[in-house]
C-alpha cells in the first residue's frame, strides 16, 4: 500500500475515474471537486465560428469538456467534418474522445501541456499554409499562452469558448476538515483554474494547505503554485493518471 493519501480536485466525473485508477495501484484518495463544468449558451458569433469551421487549417481542443461540447456543436452543424482539417489536443485523454468520434488527432507524447503541443512537428506542418487560421476550443478564460505563441508566429487565432468552470459551494472550513479527517498528505490539481479555486477555498487556511506536497500538470501551473506560496510543488508533466503515478514514484524515490 502506498504512503500517499491524495486529495483530488478535478470535476466530479474525472475525480471518480482518477480515484479508481489510483485504487488499483493501492493509492488512497478522497475527492473534493473544485471545478464544476457549466456549458455556455451559444451566441450568434460563436455559431458563425462553427459554421465557418472549414476556414481553419487546424482546430486545437484543450480539455475533455471542450472535446465533448465541441463535438456536440460539430454534430449540429456539420454532417461530416471539413475534409483535410487537422485536429490537435494537449493530451491523450482529450484526443481519445475525438478519435472515438472518428477524427484523426495529433497530440504530444512527451507532456500534456501547451509547450509540448507547440513543438509537435505535425502542428508546425499544418500551419505551413497561406494565411493560417486556428480555432481553439476551450473553456471560458482558458489558456492564453498557446494563442499568444501562435499569434507570434503570424497565425490568426479564434476562440470557441464552450463552458465555464465554477467553484462548487462548500461549507467554511470544508477543505482543511477533509484533509484532517481523512489523514490526507498531498493535493492534486489539474489546471491553473483548479489551483486558483483551491487557493480561494482554503482562504485563511492556505498556509496549512500550501505546506502539503502539491502535484500539478505543467511547468506553468507549477510556477503559479510557487507564486501563491506553495512550498512543495511536483510537476507531473501531464494530467493523466499515468503521469500522476509516475510523479508519485519519483517523489518516493527522492524522499520528497
Amino acid at each position: 500500500m502506498s504512503r500517499w493519501r491524495l486529495l483530488l480536485t478535478r470535476p466530479e466525473e474525472e475525480c471518480a475515474a482518477l480515484a479508481a485508477s489510483l485504487a488499483e495501484a493501492g493509492i488512497h484518495s478522497a475527492s473534493l471537486p473544485l471545478l464544476a463544468i457549466s456549458p455556455r449558451p451559444e451566441s450568434a458569433a460563436e455559431r458563425s465560428l462553427i459554421l465557418d469551421l472549414d476556414r481553419y487549417c487546424a482546430v486545437i481542443v484543450v480539455s475533455k469538456p471542450a472535446a465533448r461540447l465541441g463535438l456536440e456543436r460539430l454534430d449540429r452543424y456539420w454532417p461530416q467534418p471539413p475534409a483535410n482539417q487537422c485536429w490537435f489536443t494537449v493530451g491523450a485523454a482529450t484526443a481519445a474522445i475525438l478519435e472515438q468520434y472518428g477524427l484523426d488527432v495529433g497530440y504530444p507524447a512527451d507532456g500534456d501541456d501547451s509547450e509540448a503541443l507547440l513543438k509537435l512537428p505535425t502542428l508546425e506542418q499544418a500551419l505551413q499554409v497561406h494565411d493560417p487560421k486556428v480555432l481553439i476550443m476551450r473553456g471560458e478564460g482558458g489558456r492564453e499562452f498557446l494563442a499568444d505563441c501562435l499569434r507570434g508566429q503570424g497565425v490568426a487565432v479564434d476562440y470557441l469558448e464552450l463552458y465555464r468552470r465554477e467553484l462548487p459551494s462548500y461549507p467554511p472550513g470544508e477543505l482543511p476538515r477533509r484533509i484532517r479527517d481523512e489523514h490526507l498528505n498531498a493535493v492534486v490539481v489539474s489546471s491553473g483554474q483548479g489551483l486558483e479555486h483551491l487557493h480561494r477555498l482554503a482562504a485563511q487556511d492556505w498556509p496549512q494547505v500550501s505546506a502539503l506536497p502539491l502535484f500539478v500538470p505543467s511547468p506553468r501551473v507549477a510556477s503559479q503554485a510557487r507564486e501563491l506560496g506553495a512550498l512543495r510543488v511536483i510537476d507531473c508533466r501531464g494530467a493523466s493518471a499515468a503521469a500522476l503515478m509516475e510523479a508519485l514514484r519519483g517523489a518516493d524515490e527522492n524522499n520528497f
